[in-house]
């Protein structure tokens, strides 16, 4: 179902992408440098990780009677339906109290719940505050508005650089004084547009956006979707779209800057965009990485988390329940001296767009859910009264997933009636208002 639904999902994530991405920082370039420079993340918060000597996890024995004893009777009724037991798991957790456990260390299909493993190591890698920088230069002069050269554009990976993010470029180019280059489009490096991986393609995309005349129907609904009055830019290219293997000296133009990691992230997680994981997981080093960096952050034997993609396209990328909700607590504990939350990289139930908006979830939850063909999986925290924060993982498996996320939903809703839910996020699950203010930007080279 998560194959079937793959672009679905990157086109609908590209639609909504135009939320706080455009801020565009106008200026004359009087400098000149001897070529692009290699991209560089933006300074960082100095805030470091949390060294906790308490583990993430809790001991696999003696689970909360109560709370188990409804787990086995979910469980029971899913054996009555057809579905085999031995293809569940489940964990949850209060704290240092265990509630739950079902194969809880037993590694499972965790679908797009690796894409909370992704996210922990990124942020890791990188900072929340990192962002992809795209360099734009030349070999060439201006004058009267023509650039009389080759326009250069050196990537770095930008996971959501789409047409809002090029429209942007565009118009700093305008104001530059550019609207005709005489020379080529080249790419150096990982330039990817509209998640394109392909840097002819990306490129081509590129050279349609640059010029509102040559815009595809797609592009001309994007514009709609910005701010009234935005420029429409107009650069015609008279060359073709090259590829570069080597980096070209080239004088600087503009640069243009991502969303901050964190809320590049935040977006990945509300849409589950399988491109922009694996783009993510790939700048770690691979999901191998991701991995083995992920097992080291929660302490979880490397067994429990297995992973082929960084995006959980894939049954053959297995999380354990324990170790899923270890992933959900090692990204509180990594973002705390951020003054961030898990709510700032994922969904909050009933406040955030995205894939999950139509699911009857309990409000205020912080989720991130997984489906593929025969796998079903939901996992986060769970505002309570009387548990506090509970954080749980059910991880399903079999034909018909429909009914997996019907009982996810009837179970949580059972224990918000027993414990008691909450009328607004407590600390720990509450976004840093701060981050709203957030944006991508492209600026002219001083």
């Amino acid at each position: 179902m998560e194959k079937i639904k793959v672009m679905l999902k990157n086109r609908y994530l590209t639609a909504v992408s135009s939320i706080g991405l455009l801020t565009i920082i106008a200026g004359c370039a009087t400098t000149e440098s001897p070529q692009l420079a290699t991209p560089s993340p933006v300074a960082e918060s100095s805030a470091p990780p949390v060294n906790s000597s308490q583990p993430l996890t809790v001991s696999v024995n003696n689970p909360q009677t109560a709370t188990n004893t409804k787990i086995q009777q979910y469980l029971n009724g899913l054996m009555a339906q057809g579905f085999a037991k031995e293809d569940q798991g489940i964990w949850m957790q209060s704290g240092n109290t265990l509630l739950a456990n079902h194969q809880g260390t037993v590694p499972l299909s965790a679908a797009s719940i690796t894409k909370v493993a992704t996210s922990l190591v990124a942020l890791q890698e990188f900072g929340p505050e990192h962002q992809f920088i795209t360099l734009i230069g030349t070999n060439g002069k201006i004058k009267n508005g023509v650039l009389k050269g080759d326009l250069i554009v050196q990537g770095s990976e930008d996971p959501l650089f789409v047409w809002e993010e090029a429209i942007a470029l565009g118009n700093t180019l305008n104001q530059k004084g550019i609207k005709r280059i005489t020379g080529n489009l080249i790419i150096v490096d990982k330039f990817y547009m509209n998640f394109e991986l392909n840097p002819l393609k990306s490129g081509e995309l590129l050279k349609q956006a640059l010029n509102n005349q040559i815009w595809p129907p797609e592009a001309a609904a994007q514009y709609q979707t910005l701010p009234p009055n935005t420029p429409k830019p107009q650069i015609v290219i008279d060359g073709t779209v090259k590829i570069s293997p080597a980096r070209p000296s080239a004088v600087p133009l503009a640069k243009h800057y991502s969303l901050p990691l964190a809320e590049l992230i935040k977006k990945m997680n509300q849409y589950s965009n399988n491109l922009m994981a694996d783009m993510l997981a790939d700048t770690v080093g691979g999901a191998k990485i991701v991995a083995q960096k992920a097992a080291a952050a929660t302490g979880v034997p490397p067994a429990e988390i297995q992973l082929v993609n960084g995006s959980g396209l894939s049954e053959d990328n297995r999380i354990s329940p324990r170790a899923v909700c270890a992933l959900f607590m090692a990204l509180e504990r990594y973002l705390q001296p951020y003054s961030m939350t898990v709510a700032d990289v994922l969904t909050v139930v009933g406040k955030d767009q995205g894939i999950l908006s139509e699911r009857p979830l309990p409000k205020l939850a912080v989720v991130k859910s997984g489906t593929l063909d025969n796998v079903s999986s939901l996992g986060g925290a769970l505002p309570t009264k009387k548990q506090q924060t509970v954080w749980f993982a059910i991880m399903n498996r079999g034909e018909n997933v429909e009914i997996f996320r019907t009982q996810q939903e009837v179970l949580l809703k059972s224990f918000l009636k027993d414990w008691g839910s909450v009328q607004a996020s407590p600390p720990e699950l509450t976004p840093n208002p701060a981050r709203i203010s957030k944006a991508s930007r492209s600026e002219i080279v001083q």
